[in-house]
């Protein structure tokens, strides 16, 4: 593992170029092609924190957990445009590492920048998302947020995209997803304490408010951090199934929540309903035995997909390791985007939407109206959420 990301750094370092590194998916007669549509990749590779001033290693045998996301962003990026250069995809894509020395908002300024045309992002923050955002705006094309689930406040700004759906969007999936599914259903809210659970808890009633179709009855319950199974019995019909709604996106909450109503379902038959977050629990073990678990994702990777076991396959033979979910974010918005800045150019902003050149998943990108008295187009989301189904160590995909 050491190995594989030593020599991801090694390559990089070597084609980087100050905070950047030039990448060409076609050239003429070994020469850069001006004409190419550009595209600008944003990821953390910390290139200036894993090598000193003559190129050694800082690490020794050692390798920092947080170099990998952007790493591994990178990494599937890279096979896509592999895959572009191949498929004669004339690009030219400029790769930036945002933990250089140098301050992203001098990279955006540079004149070197004014001439980008699609900008994707791994976001490691607020502020990065919002100066990528502010450029995006400022030179009218499209921002593609890939991985941070959160629009940071921004209005009025059409030109961000973000891909990895909201909290407030999951909230309306899964109530979407009740209704069509367990209308009839007795449904609990369980949720802990504070701040966050509050706002997940107002999602829910106001989309109450605002459902076009019939209602759901939820019943809201707070539990302490310590509760038990026999907190949750008075809320549980033995003779019905009862949906469970966990408010929380607390891992500790999420599960022993599992595990307490797993330990109850020989008496009371209980389906969870849970956050996006819980994409990273484990719920093998033996302590959730007989529970039906439902989360939310707008990832979804299909293990039958050619594509997918390609991918992974290429990544034993070159790395030794699988594939993160990082990587297929990398592949996925590097091809798809990469072919539509390809095809539409200048006019891309019009045509995100388009179902063409899908990689994974079904994105569905749609403009967000934050106000709806001004109808102000405030950026756009990909609206489109998959869920998982989980039981007993079996993972399908419920529509």
């Amino acid at each position: 593992m050491h190995f594989r990301y030593l020599l991801t750094l090694s390559l990089l370092l070597i084609t980087a170029m100050g905070t950047k590194a030039q990448i060409d998916t076609s050239r003429r007669n070994g020469q850069a092609d001006t004409s190419r549509p550009r595209l600008a990749i944003f990821a953390p590779l910390y290139l200036d924190s894993a090598f000193d001033a003559t190129g050694n290693y800082r690490y020794d045998k050692n390798f920092p957990k947080y170099f990998s996301p952007g790493l591994e962003f990178y990494e599937g990026a890279q096979l896509a445009l592999d895959s572009l250069r191949k498929d004669m995809t004339p690009l030219s894509v400029q790769l930036y590492d945002t933990r250089s020395g140098t301050p992203l908002q001098q990279i955006l300024q540079d004149s070197s920048f004014q001439t980008t045309g699609l900008i994707i992002g791994a976001v490691s923050g607020v502020a990065e998302l919002q100066q990528l955002a502010a450029a995006a705006n400022r030179l009218h094309i499209p921002f593609i947020n890939v991985n941070f689930p959160n629009d940071g406040g921004i209005t009025n700004n059409p030109s961000l995209v973000i891909l990895n759906s909201t909290l407030k969007t999951h909230c309306e999936g899964i109530y979407r997803l009740i209704q069509r599914n367990y209308a009839t259903r007795p449904v609990v809210f369980f949720r802990r304490k504070g701040a966050q659970e509050d706002r997940l808890k107002g999602y829910f009633t106001d989309i109450d408010k605002t459902t076009a179709s019939v209602s759901l009855k939820i019943k809201y319950v707070t539990l302490d951090d310590d509760f038990t199974a026999t907190a949750l019995t008075p809320y549980l019909d033995s003779t019905s199934e009862t949906i469970c709604i966990a408010g929380s996106l607390d891992d500790l909450f999420a599960t022993r929540l599992c595990q307490q109503l797993a330990f109850l379902n020989k008496s009371y038959h209980t389906t969870i309903i849970g956050m996006p977050t819980w994409d990273n629990i484990d719920f093998t073990q033996s302590g959730y035995a007989g529970e039906e678990i439902i989360y939310s994702t707008p990832f979804y990777l299909n293990p039958l997909d050619s594509l997918v076991k390609e991918i992974d396959q290429n990544f034993r033979a070159r790395y030794y390791s699988r594939p993160s979910d990082m990587v297929f974010r990398g592949y996925e918005s590097a091809w798809r985007f990469g072919k539509l800045l390809q095809l539409h150019g200048k006019d891309l902003v019009g045509s995100l939407g388009e179902k063409k050149f899908r990689v994974f998943n079904d994105f569905e990108i749609m403009p967000v109206f934050l106000n709806r008295q001004t109808m102000t187009l405030d950026y756009f989301e990909n609206k489109k959420l998959y869920f998982i189904r989980k039981l007993d160590g079996n993972i399908t995909n419920v529509n």
